[in-house]
């Protein structure tokens, strides 16, 4: 039993880790004890919830909804194997106290998961039972009176505390805490992997052996040679022997995009469909899921097709003479090589896309990249957890589709782009030249842990629009008194002024920087207190009031002070957020920089929600289901518009 337990403790590592980080804030004023055993208690509700609520959908037992739920899950990160070993060691017990009808609360309490520190109250998400609290969880104590698991539950170790793991541990750790890729050769702070801070965050190094070939650098000898600034533009045009980058980016202004935010900039993110059980299905085949392109989706072209094992390596680059083939052509080509085989759908409703990057030149290449993309059949939903080892080496975050730096296609239908998209789209030069610099939980007060991560040579690079957005940390605590640890309007001014002298001291000049305000956050409650969370929408027992509630008494609340049925609190905490709003418009209209010019935007969310009632939408749907705080994609991008 030893050995399984650390086998499940190594196995578990790259899912824990990202999860506890990413869902723990950057500051250090939270009880660290209780905040980590609250968010354990709240995974542990969530997951059997799911347990008992697939045996409900599909009218099985709940031994059989605990392999379905398994079979559910990806390979990938050991998540499909990490789910037999938890049933193999917890499942009997849950077989024991699920058909006894124990709800989740129940449960977790027994195992120990949650726990009723003494003088706290009792922290429940589903109606109390209808007997005594202290009864029916002495009665669930005696089912497993003689259980083995107990012992575990109660002297687990730390997984970071092994010391076969204690090395990986402390890298992923750092690269979360300093915002910097996990994979990165050159030490330039971008990386030609995705995720753990890679590219879904920066721009894609084009040459991760070379620190001096990153995005954003004013071109070296015009890239004559090579691609120094990774914008996929290089070489000399043999017609008029003029550099392609001269030709084509010369007095173009081009500009990056940097994003200082929390997680609402990075685009925090859990899935509904993870812990809706009626929308759960199985995942695509590992075999067809490839790396995800950084390519702009306005140079896409689509059409359903077979892939060829050849295709499972790297996205295949097509050289010369062949490079300066029309998308088609290199498709065609492909297809003749045995590289691609005939075009033919899927199942009917797989579909895999072509890119195709530009310019295509005799001196350049052109790349041929095939994703799988997140799609539905008939409405109903497909793959549900195919993305889950994505958002757990993000940080459960997405800034690849975030509405300042994402580079992919939205997921909600809405057809407007992230600001990076559009200064692509007015600018091609500007391709890769965008740095998410967000982190879940950061503020004003904390942002100089990891602003020192910002790239941005004042010699050597081009100039950037830098978006200050930190939205809700400063006055949302978890705290039982939320108030006083808020931010205070003089604090504020200190850190801000600190942060763009930091950024004078680093951007080029000819940048600008624009502070946002701080939205009124009692949209939360009037619009989402009395819908169901959608783990009550089966049985209609929980509504987001008692979601709320939950997470306030664990004290792991995103935002006690606005997610709260306290409206005293609620209208303080907007008071707050007012005053701090106008504290940064005061910043703006009063200093002056010499590498950049200095401009404050307001927050207004009540414009978010009257556009979006044009369209016919309703308000409840700009906020993330399940976290029923944060502002989606459909919210991000409406503001945009």
């Amino acid at each position: 039993m030893k050995s399984l337990w650390n086998i499940l403790l190594a196995t578990t590592l790259c899912l824990l880790l990202p999860l506890h980080m990413s869902a723990s804030p950057a500051s250090d004023d939270q009880p660290s004890a209780r905040y980590s055993n609250g968010h354990t208690c709240v995974a542990c509700v969530a997951v059997v919830s799911v347990i008992e609520q697939l045996a409900q959908v599909h009218n099985s037992t709940v031994e059989a909804s605990m392999e379905r739920l398994c079979s559910y899950l990806p390979e990938k990160l050991f998540l499909k194997t990490t789910c037999y070993l938890v049933i193999r060691m917890f499942g009997p017990d849950l077989i024991k106290l699920l058909s006894t009808d124990m709800n989740a609360d129940v449960v977790c309490h027994t195992l120990e998961f949650c726990k009723q520190d003494p003088g706290q109250p009792l922290c429940h998400l589903y109606p109390l039972p209808k007997e005594p609290w202290k009864f029916t969880l002495e009665k669930a104590r005696q089912i497993l009176k003689k259980s083995p698991t107990l012992k575990h539950t109660r002297s687990s170790p730390d997984v970071c505390s092994l010391p076969f793991l204690a090395k990986i541990c402390q890298r992923i750790k750092s690269t979360i805490e300093n915002s910097v890729p996990f994979k990165d050769g050159d030490s330039d702070k971008y990386s030609i992997f995705p995720t753990l801070r890679g590219y879904h965050w920066r721009g894609r190094d084009c040459n991760d052996s070379n620190k001096m070939a990153y995005p954003g650098r004013r071109p070296d000898n015009w890239d004559i040679h090579e691609d120094s600034n990774c914008n996929g533009i290089w070489g000399v045009d043999p017609k008029d022997g003029i550099p392609y980058e001269k030709k084509f980016c010369e007095g173009s202004q081009p500009r990056g995009i940097i994003l200082l935010g929390d997680s609402a900039g990075a685009h925090f993110r859990i899935s509904p469909e993870w812990i809706t059980a009626s929308q759960m299905s199985l995942p695509v085949p590992e075999e067809i899921s490839l790396p995800e392109p950084d390519v702009p989706p306005s140079w896409a072209y689509s059409r359903a097709v077979r892939v060829s094992p050849h295709l499972k390596r790297q996205p295949h680059r097509l050289h010369p003479p062949h490079a300066d083939l029309p998308c088609r052509g290199q498709s065609q080509l492909l297809k003749e090589s045995g590289l691609l085989e005939e075009s033919v759908p899927l199942r009917n409703f797989w579909c895999l896309w072509f890119f195709c990057t530009i310019p295509l030149t005799p001196n350049s290449y052109g790349e041929l990249i095939i994703r799988c993309p997140n799609l539905r059949k008939e409405g109903s939903l497909l793959k549900s957890f195919i993305n889950l080892p994505i958002a757990l080496t993000n940080e459960l975050d997405w800034p690849q589709l975030s509405g300042a730096t994402g580079f992919l296609d939205s997921i909600s239908g809405i057809k407007e782009n992230s600001i990076y998209l559009r200064l692509w789209k007015r600018n091609h030069c500007n391709h890769r030249d965008y740095q998410n610099i967000s982190r879940n939980g950061a503020s004003s007060q904390n942002l100089e842990r990891f602003l020192e991560t910002l790239s941005r040579n004042q010699l050597l690079d081009h100039p950037a629009i830098v978006i200050y957005a930190m939205i809700g940390n400063d006055v949302c605590k978890g705290k039982v008194d939320p108030v006083a640890a808020m931010t205070t309007p003089e604090k504020l001014y200190s850190s801000i002024m600190q942060t763009l002298k930091h950024l004078n001291s680093h951007l080029p000049n000819g940048s600008h920087v624009v502070l946002y305000g701080l939205p009124d956050g009692t949209f939360l409650w009037d619009n989402l207190h009395n819908r169901y969370y959608p783990l009550g929408q089966l049985n209609k027992d929980v509504t987001y009031a008692h979601f709320y509630s939950f997470l306030n008494c664990l004290q792991v609340s995103p935002c006690h002070s606005w997610m709260s049925s306290n409206k005293t609190l609620r209208t303080l905490t907007s008071e707050r957020a007012k005053q701090l709003s106008n504290t940064l418009k005061k910043i703006a209209t009063s200093q002056k920089f010499t590498n950049f010019d200095l401009f404050y935007m307001d927050l207004d969310f009540q414009e978010v929600v009257d556009e979006w009632r044009k369209r016919g939408g309703q308000p409840w749907q700009l906020i993330e289901p399940v976290d029923g705080f944060h502002p989606n994609e459909k919210d991000v991008l409406t503001c945009l518009r």
